[in-house]
């Protein structure tokens, strides 16, 4: 294998035992010589694969001592979300829950607070987009309404105007795009959805938080539940 490939295999597997709770915060690890026997690979892809570790902060290397699995609940950030969320045969339940769950409480927020701070550009913005989701809803084009569907979130999270969301929408944005053949059913049965857009369309463009933040939550309770579901 590419040595890239073989990098990225130790790292998900070492990440599968971290966050499975094999092995629990605090304890040490084995050494990166042992890893490299078990897994039958040489030591660079191991260097490599720690280096991505302790970068999402999901293991404690300091020189001389042991290499422990760091407290990650408590200090990792969005950027380990790809390896809590993805397992070699589909989603952790557990985070999938958890991360559909901020979505929507997130989309829903966003929504009440576009309604109060966009501008007329975006507002125009946001209904094209809701009108673009229905055409391609009527044309069973699942591809097209599953991009739309994120540039019509992308949009109004913007509209919104809230700095930390935008920067959480930023970290998301990779994750979502390189894997949105597994977030299929956010948009299944498109055409029961569409509607839906164009009812926060209009409660943003109307100025109105709370149509517009009942709208959102509707529209992301039902990906919510499929997503989860499936």
């Amino acid at each position: 294998m590419p040595p890239a490939s073989v990098s990225d295999r130790v790292f998900r597997v070492l990440c599968e035992d971290i966050v499975s709770g094999r092995y629990e915060p605090g304890e040490k690890l084995p050494t990166q010589r042992a890893l490299a026997a078990d897994l039958g690979v040489n030591m660079a892809p191991v260097r490599e694969a720690v280096k991505r570790l302790e970068q999402l902060r999901l293991v404690d290397v300091r020189h001389g001592d042991a290499m422990r699995v760091a407290d990650w609940r408590a200090t990792s950030g969005l950027e380990a979300a790809a390896p809590l969320l993805f397992r070699p045969d589909g989603f952790e339940p557990e985070a999938l829950a958890a991360l559909m769950e901020a979505r929507r409480v997130m989309l829903a927020e966003s929504a009440r607070l576009a309604a109060e701070r966009r501008s007329d550009d975006q507002a125009e913005r946001l209904e094209e987009l809701a009108a673009r989701i229905a055409a391609a809803s009527s044309a069973a084009d699942a591809v097209t309404v599953q991009a739309l569907d994120f540039a019509f979130f992308a949009e109004l999270i913007e509209a919104a105007g809230n700095l930390v969301f935008s920067l959480v929408m930023n970290s998301i944005r990779h994750l979502y795009l390189e894997n949105a053949e597994l977030f299929a059913a956010l948009v299944s049965d498109a055409g029961e959805l569409a509607p839906l857009y164009r009812r926060a369309a209009r409660g943003v463009k109307a100025q109105s938080p709370a149509a517009a933040a009942r709208a959102v939550n509707e529209l992301a309770g039902l990906q919510e539940e499929r997503v989860v579901a499936g």
